[in-house]
């Protein structure tokens, strides 16, 4: 059985209403686009991760940071007349570890970036950093450059749990790294914590969370660890603690970070009052996303013609630096049907704990939510969803159990 937060294998349903042809329109109509985010993918880490599935290469020798640079803002200036006329939203640099790269050559990327597009003032700008990349004057400076708000990949405050997660900081680097980020100006922080570690008691997962609400951040991201498939760990699994003891975890935590003033606004996110972020809130709510980077991921609607484009770029970083100018460093492309259009939306909202109205359905997709009421009754039957005309929310057993909700939305092949 699936624990609090912990999503369900996917099966096939049986006696589920499934998205019929007939149902399906011809055609989108924008009435407005959604809102434009940046996303820039550094695909190089220190040492990759048995549990991490993204694409990330363990450096080798001297990082070929201009180039990479380079490559990035011709790949920017590639995908420019998708969103001509766009304003970026939110702007983030992922991993990977970025914070590997010189405050110089971070400046550098930003500059070319505002050089290309409209780019407010008042953008919000994050970047991944790992605590063992972590000096005083370097992240001074990545402040300088204009990074306003810092991601830090701390998973554990304790040494064994580290070592077990192959993590190349300390919990000393852990601690250290906060008092560093507050140090150099970031008072828009989040933490990453994982929990359900290998052999992990309640004690230190408690300690762990403790540890990270001391820091006084304004965002935490609190995970389960998970098993993903292509990692070491899915390879030659540790030994986790129960599914009873991870839900245990999960449910003092709910209690633990309530008490501290945080909200909870998305599975696994948690924000003091204002502080959420903005870029993955664009993410969850289905909005656009230009993704440059090697294997970077976008999404683009066009009201021109009524379609929602998804490409990946190549994943390999010697690849894509070698294409990143033409139209072969695209890896896939290909555009959103109607059909699949509820189950792309829904993958994403109801990870909400607001979920989304059918105003803001009907504005992000460029079709009507009803196309998917028979899927939206069942779902609000099985105590899975708050379903009204004003409102689309998922209960605490939705996403507790988000895949068997999800199952709902999923079209079934011919």
């Amino acid at each position: 059985m699936a624990t609090p937060g912990q999503t369900r294998d996917k099966q096939v349903m049986q006696g589920v209403e499934v998205f019929k042809p007939d149902r399906q329109p011809q055609t989108r109509h924008f009435r407005e686009l959604p809102p434009l985010s940046l996303y820039i993918h550094i695909p190089w880490c220190i040492k990759k991760c048995p549990y991490c599935d993204f694409n990330s290469h363990e450096q080798k020798g001297e990082l070929a940071e201009n180039a990479y640079i380079e490559a990035l803002l011709a790949d920017l200036e590639q995908e420019m007349p998708a969103v001509w006329g766009r304003t970026w939203s939110t702007v983030f640099i992922g991993g990977g570890t970025p914070s590997l790269f010189k405050p110089e050559s971070i400046e550098h990327l930003l500059s070319g970036v505002r050089a290309l597009t409209a780019l407010p003032p008042d953008t919000e700008i994050t970047m991944e950093a790992n605590p063992g990349t972590f000096e005083q004057q370097r992240f001074s400076e990545f402040r300088e450059a204009g990074v306003n708000r810092l991601s830090i990949g701390i998973q554990s405050f304790n040494d064994l749990q580290l070592k077990s997660l192959g993590r190349v900081h300390g919990a000393a680097e852990s601690f250290r790294a906060t008092e560093i980020a507050t140090a150099a100006g970031f008072d828009n922080l989040n933490l990453d914590l994982m929990f359900g570690l290998p052999q992990q008691t309640m004690q230190q997962a408690r300690h762990d969370l403790h540890s990270a609400l001391d820091a006084n951040p304004a965002h935490i991201s609190y995970y389960q660890l998970t098993l993903e498939p292509n990692t070491l760990f899915h390879k030659f699994p540790p030994q986790l603690p129960s599914h009873d003891a991870v839900a245990q975890m999960q449910e003092q935590a709910i209690t633990d970070l309530q008490s501290r003033g945080y909200e909870r606004y998305e599975i696994s996110a948690w924000a003091q009052p204002g502080q959420q972020s903005q870029h993955n809130l664009n993410y969850w709510n289905f909005g656009d996303y230009v993704g440059i980077g090697a294997g970077a991921h976008g999404k683009i609607s066009d009201a021109s013609n009524g379609t929602i484009t998804r490409r990946a770029k190549l994943r390999h970083p010697e690849q894509y630096l070698v294409n990143a100018a033409k139209a072969s460093r695209i890896d896939t492309e290909q555009i959103v049907s109607i059909e699949d259009t509820g189950i792309e939306f829904m993958m994403n909202a109801l990870r909400l704990t607001d979920g989304f109205s059918p105003a803001m359905f009907r504005e992000y997709t460029g079709v009507d939510l009803h196309l998917w009421h028979s899927e939206l009754q069942q779902a609000s039957d099985q105590g899975l969803l708050d379903y009204s005309i004003t409102e689309v929310r998922p209960t605490a057993h939705g996403l507790a159990f988000l895949n068997d909700l999800l199952e709902l939305f999923t079209p079934v092949a011919s």
